[in-house]
């Protein structure tokens, strides 16, 4: 290797290429960091003005961007708006509010921009000559260097950003160009959070008013209401004073105080006619201005009118002047401002009249007065039949007392109704209180109340603790955590109501072996616990442990069908490192899961090597995380190779984590912990972001990326897959995405969806470990595949001693490809006789050890041999 004139210059490249990397590294990190940073700015209380300020401050921190504008665009009125203008030239002050239509100015570079749709860059004559825009000294002075990005929501632009210099030609570039996309976006979705937050606080301040309304229309009906509730209370008194009151003369004052309490009454009187129907009388008379009104001939006044018409009559002046006027009636006394008289009868005839009246312009009566002095006068009319003798006095004693029997008997009746009420309201919280505690479906305690006799559990066995260590025998307790085995069997077969039948019969079960004291509670689904107190040792909780799963395993009839169920338990015995219940439930659970994985309808203990396994998993979870912040994963490049010349068409990325101390770690040592907590879904979209950024810098061929059905079914896959393309400017024909069988078919509407729009847009699927679904023939015609990859299980057949049963599969499924005309890639590819056979059975392209091993570079081509 000395004499090798090749090596130093090897080795240079290799140290400009590292060199590279690690500025591509920084970049990534300073772009990454500025992401956070507006999306915390997005989400910040901040104004606008302040916000946009320091989203022009970490653009800053990425280029060049001293002169920096923001501009809105409404494609439907063709008219934009500057959001945000700074610039050491062009004194121009952005004018948010400011709408400027097309037709004002035609010759503007950043309306071209946005109608271009596409960035643009280059000196501003360039640009002008690229947009075909003519030259407008209006719009500010010209740059050396001009760079525009359009932002997009979906496929329409709605806005872009703009970056210039004036004295450096070429200051922005291809990266600058990409970086500025890139960071556009995220910008327009950070404006779009903080005008979501700012309509969100408007919509919060509208409701506010109508709740403030709502409270005012409240309050006011509550006046209503209380004034309704004085106004029965008066008619009320009215009524009893017609009975009780001593002579006329005690009633008609009391009646005039009633009235006082109700309206304006300093001017009342009451006017009957006398015995011969001659006079006008008047035996109760208070006002401010006439002391008395004596007796007079019945004549022309307004008294007069209302008992010829025998309606009530509500005037004020200018209609008492009218109906002068018109000789209806006379003044009698002092001229008032507003009147009103309402008729008095007796036996359906008018017998005189009582009357308010108002010497002020600002004291008015209404309807309401009218109708109420009505009823009032209907009364009066009652306690002036007390003239007519005793005979009717008695008659209204006996009215009166008929009356206040029926309102008695109603009171009992609204009484014992309250009282039954009060009843049916306790029998309902106890009945809330016992569905608060208990599974609604087999009446057993729940997950609530289980915790809660497990804290008492937990500590009575840290008295008796105390205790033993005076002498006393000490004793223990466990908990049983119980999932019935293939239960979702049952559900999809025989329906989710035959499965409910099933839950309540293992209750039944389990309940009828438990002891006495012992607590049965349902968790959810198909899973129970057993709280197992007082006991000697845990071969007592594993003795019970059998005998359950013994009465659980006798058969049993659902929906018509003889069941043979089987459970699989986990035991967790008490320890002083618990001081929860929930701790003792996630260990039984941990040891359940145990039981399930070592064949099921058995029971497992927890020990000292799940709890360090589980000390392990949740060490792991903690470094996924910290992984997730500190880019720790990587892609590694499996070579795809076309079989007859073994030329490299392209590569699958396969995930890998750099972990600190253990190395370099496959999905398989960290998946599952990323499942249950939701964090794969993260480490999958960091892993597809750096694999399109590697295929918008170098190679030729394709890369694909495995897509898990949880991600597949979600509503913005594409769109999100093709903005990340976007925002990388890759080639979205060299991406492929790999699917499973059971993607497909969990929505078929949406995968059909998903796969024509990132088809149309030139990213193509292929259709991973096929074989090894059971339903996906029926479909598979339906769906844009480009190829499917033959399933490693069935090219290692090809060899083995199922050598006959995986060639009939692989032949099948290469007339299957061969009728959709589509293209096929055996996996798993590690011996030249598995090549050859895949060969023969016209399978063109293949992938595995013996063709290339996966790699963080990517392979130029193969140097095997290509027979062999």
């Amino acid at each position: 290797m000395a004499g090798n004139p090749d090596v130093p210059a090897a080795l240079v490249a290799e140290l400009r290429d590292a060199r590279a990397r690690v500025e591509s590294l920084e970049k990534s990190e300073r772009l990454q960091q500025a992401l956070y940073e507006i999306a915390d700015l997005a989400g910040s209380d901040l104004e606008m003005d302040e916000m946009l300020q320091r989203l022009h401050a970490v653009v800053a921190g990425l280029m060049y961007a001293e002169n920096f504008y923001i501009v809105l665009f409404d494609d439907v009125r063709d008219s934009y708006r500057f959001l945000y203008f700074a610039d050491r030239l062009d004194p121009y002050v952005a004018e948010p509010e400011r709408e400027i239509l097309a037709e004002e100015s035609p010759t503007s570079l950043t309306l071209a921009l946005l109608h271009h749709g596409e960035p643009v860059r280059g000196s501003s004559d360039e640009v002008r000559r690229q947009l075909s825009v003519g030259r407008d000294d209006r719009h500010g002075p010209d740059s050396e260097d001009w760079l525009g990005v359009p932002m997009r929501r979906d496929d329409r632009v709605c806005g872009a950003i703009v970056v210039q210099s004036y004295d450096r030609p070429d200051s922005f570039g291809d990266e600058e160009r990409a970086l500025l996309a890139f960071v556009a976006q995220h910008i327009l979705t950070a404006l779009d959070r903080h005008q979501a937050r700012e309509e969100l606080e408007l919509r919060v301040e509208e409701r506010t008013q109508a709740l403030q309304q709502s409270n005012r229309d409240l309050q006011s009906e509550i006046v209503e209401r209380q004034r309704a509730e004085r106004l029965q209370r008066a008619l009320f008194r009215i009524a009893e004073l017609s009975i009780t009151s001593e002579t006329l003369e005690r009633f008609y004052a009391q009646v005039h105080d009633v009235v006082g309490e109700l309206l304006y009454a300093r001017n009342f009187y009451i006017a009957l006619l006398s015995d011969d129907g001659e006079r006008l009388e008047f035996p109760y008379s208070i006002d401010e201005r006439d002391a008395a009104r004596v007796t007079r001939r019945l004549g022309a006044g307004m008294t007069e009118y209302v008992i010829s018409s025998g309606r009530p009559v509500l005037a004020d002046r200018r209609r008492i002047a009218e109906l002068e006027a018109q000789g209806h009636w006379r003044s009698h006394g002092s001229l008032s401002h507003c009147w009103l008289g309402v008729p008095l009868f007796r036996n359906e005839a008018v017998v005189g009249v009582i009357a308010v009246q108002s010497y002020s312009n600002a004291i008015n009566f209404s309807a309401r007065d009218q109708d109420l002095l009505t009823f009032v006068a209907h009364h009066i009319s009652i306690g002036l039949a007390r003239k007519q003798g005793q005979d009717r006095l008695i008659a209204a004693h006996v009215e009166l007392e008929h009356r206040v029997e029926s309102r008695t008997r109603e009171l009992a009746m609204a009484n014992a109704e309250l009282l039954e009420q009060i009843g049916e309201r306790l029998r309902a919280e106890q009945k809330l209180t016992h569905q608060a505690r208990h599974d609604a479906l087999t009446g057993l305690p729940n997950r609530s109340q289980l915790l809660d006799r497990l804290s008492a559990a937990i500590s009575n066995a840290r008295t008796n603790a105390r205790h033993s260590s005076m002498g006393e025998a000490s004793r223990v307790f466990a908990v049983l955590f119980l999932d019935l085995d293939r239960f979702k069997l049952v559900n999809d077969s025989v329906g989710h109501s035959a499965g409910d039948d099933l839950l309540v019969e293992a209750g039944r079960r389990i309940v009828a072996t438990v002891r006495d004291g012992d607590t049965v509670a349902r968790l959810g689904g198909d899973e129970f616990a057993i709280l197992v107190e007082d006991i000697d040792g845990l071969y007592v909780a594993e003795e019970l442990a059998q005998r359950i799963l013994n009465a659980l395993g006798q058969p049993c009839w659902v929906a018509g069908r003889e069941v043979f169920p089987s459970a699989s338990l986990g035991i967790a015995l008490w320890h002083p490192r618990y001081h929860t219940g929930a701790e003792l439930l996630r260990d039984a659970d941990a040891a359940m899961y145990r039981a399930k994985a070592s064949g099921r309808d058995r029971c497992a203990v927890f020990d000292e090597a799940m709890r360090e396994q589980a000390l392990q998993i949740l060490d792991l979870e903690a470094d996924l995380r910290r992984a997730i912040n500190g880019d720790s994963f990587i892609a590694h490049y499996q070579p795809i190779v076309r079989l007859g010349d073994n030329v490299v068409i392209g590569h699958e990325a396969l995930l890998r984590w750099r972990h600190q101390t253990r190395g370099l770690l496959s999905p398989g040592e960290f998946i599952g912990v990323g499942e249950d907590n939701g964090l794969i879904e993260e480490v999958d979209w960091l892993m597809y972001a750096q694999v399109i950024s590697r295929l918008s810098v170098e190679g030729t061929g394709y890369i694909s990326i495995n897509v898990s059905p949880r991600h597949f079914r979600t509503d913005d896959f594409a769109d999100r897959l093709l903005r990340l393309i976007n925002a990388a400017g890759a080639d979205p024909r060299r991406l492929r995405i790999e699917i499973t069988e059971v993607a497909l078919l969990d929505d078929v509407p949406r995968a059909l969806r998903t796969l024509e729009m990132l088809r149309s847009h030139g990213v193509l699927a292929q259709l991973d470990d096929f074989g090894t679904g059971y339903s996906a023939l029926s479909y598979l015609h339906r769906f844009p595949i480009e190829c499917l990859k033959i399933d490693r299980s069935f090219v290692a057949g090809l060899t083995g001693d199922s050598k006959n049963e995986s060639i009939a599969v692989v032949r099948a499924i290469q007339a299957l490809a061969g009728a959709l005309g589509i293209y096929t890639i055996g996996e798993g590819i590690e011996s030249d006789e598995q090549r050859a056979l895949l060969r023969e059975l016209g399978c063109d392209y293949g992938q595995g050890y013996l063709l290339g091993r996966p790699a963080e570079q990517m392979s130029p081509a193969i140097p095997q041999a290509v027979n062999r």
